[in-house]
């Protein structure tokens, strides 16, 4: 089973250990093979993927499962075709490891798998090409493949390799990093590079070496795009995770030459809608590739509705070719603006906490310039507005509002942008009322007329609105405030509900307009007075990097309940929390508790691997914290003041180095009251 936070790091040793047992046979790593003098080098590589790439690759849905196969290459394009996603402007159809046998022939040649293909690589890219699409395909730049079967690898034929793509007809070339001989990293890769050209066939080069030698420094002349992370996960961390390592990489992306934080896992189950939303957007405004990574035969029509949203396509393809860059990113509010060719700036609004924020920005911020009024286009909701100049949401838990803002004189045919708001913490306690205030502002330049809000909850729920819900009129920055009374029914059990805020209003030309804001309430218990084991008390969410938040073991793999007693420098302990970086579990202590103490580090459960740092953190303040730690170490104790907090979360980061067996223990985890 594929272990993706630990794969790159399961590369490095299957490279190590291939050139060790190389070396202790007394035998030279393979020569990087060339054709006898200097080789032509058509410019066939102009004007490739001046976009970035769009396409499917079936790896994160398949791995090398028997349903890898020809049928199913085929069904992908056939998909393509009937649900309008080759119209969307996907193109590449890619097979990744495993379509070739284990063993090249006798002319040393690579022979693909006749079970997957019985029909050959040749008569898939013909026809995939006959839907006017196109074939990708993928090797190794080493002795080997990554798959643990160990498929041939292309160093050391890269020339005969390269011809037979371009004589089977692939556009498209992922060239991965396993088993590489320790052959420096340019070398491996401009030998590739030279065998593609010398075909003569324009074949679209991804570079796959995960960033280790920072391809976006000197690949620009290599290939079209090259990997910036190790491999992504379906999971919110490794999303997240892979965000923040390819954000700054913004100045190195561009026409022909792109960043890529690896392909879309939005489909695959291990994320929530809102969240693949926010996947989607967030690699859209980073002019990422975007390739699928879900089996389209089986995806939802929510999946195909992400994936086909034209008007995000859009920004990622935007002919200028420049990579979003942070305008600003605090407390997990983050902004992000692209330049588009148009003058116009696309801007996420992304919520990376687990509870709604309000995300706020201006015009002059992100890069417009001085105007009278903007023209706001909600992407997402496929709704354009006129805003003075604020940029503004309350943006729901792991969401993302994407927006195109531009200085357009017909700013006036909009409806105002009206944001909507909730102030106060939705948690209550059963059967006691909680209080909290609604906002509606008008952000446009022009009046928001008969303005009315409404809150509703759950069945049974009472809610009711304590001061005015509705105004005649709200000028530029004007606020509707509304306090409400929320009451969840006697007995309601702790968990999370949903609570609606709507708003309605007319335009000044009398255009009805209306907006829903999704918001989550807990229904909280108050921890019990003394001393518990946290891994004893409800939690009000929790997340993990790979896996779910254990309690009283280890993280184990990714099934809930796989996990080992947890174990830190060969100590064991009986209570606690296993989790896996990122990660963040969140309790209520309702003002009624002081004091949080454990021992944390490393689960030993993944050997010498591993590097995260510890984080207690009280209504949003850092009130503990450790430096890295690692598997070398032992279990560090920490105590935490939480006086008066209403929520504690215990968080885990990677150390600063990227999720790789990051398996984390808040051993003997205790909560005084």
């Amino acid at each position: 089973m594929r272990h993706p936070h630990s794969r790159t790091t399961r590369r490095r040793v299957a490279g190590a250990f291939t050139a060790g047992l190389l070396c202790a046979a007394g035998l030279a790593a393979p020569a990087l093979a060339a054709p006898t003098g200097p080789p032509a080098i058509p410019a066939v590589t102009e004007g490739l993927a001046l976009t970035p790439p769009m396409g499917f690759n079936n790896w994160n849905s398949t791995h090398c499962r028997a349903e890898f196969n020809e049928d199913m290459v085929k069904g992908i394009a056939d998909l393509f075709v009937a649900k309008g996603l080759k119209d969307a402007g996907y193109r590449y159809v890619n097979l990744d490891d495993c379509w070739a046998l284990p063993h090249r022939d006798a002319n040393g040649e690579l022979v693909p798998d006749p079970v997957r293909f019985p029909g050959g690589i040749r008569a898939v890219a013909d026809y995939v090409h006959a839907k006017g699409l196109k074939l990708g395909i993928y090797t190794s730049a080493g002795t080997k493949t990554c798959n643990s079967a160990g498929f041939p690898g292309a160093l050391g034929h890269e020339y005969s390799d390269a011809r037979q793509f371009a004589d089977w007809g692939v556009d498209y070339l992922k060239y991965d990093n396993c088993n590489n001989q320790g052959v420096d990293a340019r070398q491996r890769y401009r030998t590739m590079r030279d065998a593609l050209r010398a075909t003569g066939r324009p074949i679209v080069y991804s570079i796959c070496e995960w960033g280790e030698n920072k391809p976006w420094e000197w690949a620009s002349d290599v290939g079209q795009l090259w990997r910036t992370t190790g491999d992504i996960s379906d999971s919110w961390s490794s999303m997240l995770s892979i965000l923040k390592q390819n954000l700054p990489l913004a100045p190195h992306a561009g026409p022909g030459h792109w960043n890529d934080p690896d392909m879309l896992e939005v489909g695959n189950g291990g994320m929530t809608e809102t969240e693949y939303r926010s996947h989607f957007s967030l690699w859209s405004v980073m002019a990422a590739p975007l390739l699928i990574g879900t089996d389209l035969r089986k995806a939802s029509q929510a999946t195909f509705d992400i994936l086909a949203n034209e008007e995000v396509i859009a920004v990622d393809q935007d002919p200028l070719g420049r990579q979003g860059a942070v305008v600003s990113a605090a407390d997990g509010r983050w902004v992000v603006a692209k330049e588009m060719r148009d003058g116009s700036r696309a801007v996420a609004l992304f919520n990376e906490s687990g509870t709604a924020q309000r995300i706020a920005t201006t015009a002059s911020a992100v890069g417009l310039p001085d105007a009278d009024a903007y023209t706001l286009r909600d992407l997402w909701q496929h709704r354009g507005y006129n805003t003075a100049g604020t940029i503004a949401a309350t943006v729901p838990a792991h969401a993302t509002v994407l927006l195109r803002v531009s200085a357009d004189p017909r700013w006036a045919d909009h409806p105002p942008a009206v944001e909507l708001g909730l102030d106060g913490d939705p948690l209550l306690e059963a059967a006691t009322p909680a209080t909290l205030t609604s906002t509606v502002t008008d952000l446009g330049r022009t009046p928001a007329r008969r303005v009315s809000v409404t809150l509703t909850g759950p069945a049974g729920w009472t809610v009711r609105a304590t001061s005015a819900a509705s105004a005649a009129t709200l000028s530029t920055g004007r606020t509707l405030r509304t306090g409400w009374r929320v009451t969840a029914p006697p007995g309601t059990p702790a968990g999370s509900y949903g609570l609606t805020l709507r708003t309605s209003h007319r335009s000044p030309s009398g255009t009805p307009v209306t907006g829903t804001l999704p918001l989550t309430a807990s229904v909280v218990v108050r921890p019990p007075s003394g001393t518990s084991y946290l891994g004893d008390l409800p939690w009000l969410s929790a997340t993990s990097g790979w896996g779910p938040v254990e309690r009283d073991t280890s993280n184990g793999e990714s099934d809930a309940g796989d996990g080992r007693p947890l174990t830190i420098g060969g100590t064991v302990y009986a209570r606690g929390l296993g989790v896996h970086a990122l990660s963040d579990v969140s309790f209520y202590t309702g003002r009624a508790c002081e004091k949080i103490t454990a021992s944390v580090g490393v689960d030993d459960e993944k050997g010498a691997k591993g590097t995260v740092a510890f984080e207690i953190r009280a209504d949003g303040t850092r009130v503990a914290a450790t430096g890295v730690l690692t598997n070398a170490m032992p279990a560090e104790p920490v105590t935490a003041d939480v006086t008066g907090a209403q929520v504690v979360r215990l968080v885990v980061t990677d150390g600063g180095d990227g999720v790789d067996s990051d398996h984390a223990d808040w051993a003997d985890a205790r909560l005084s009251c």
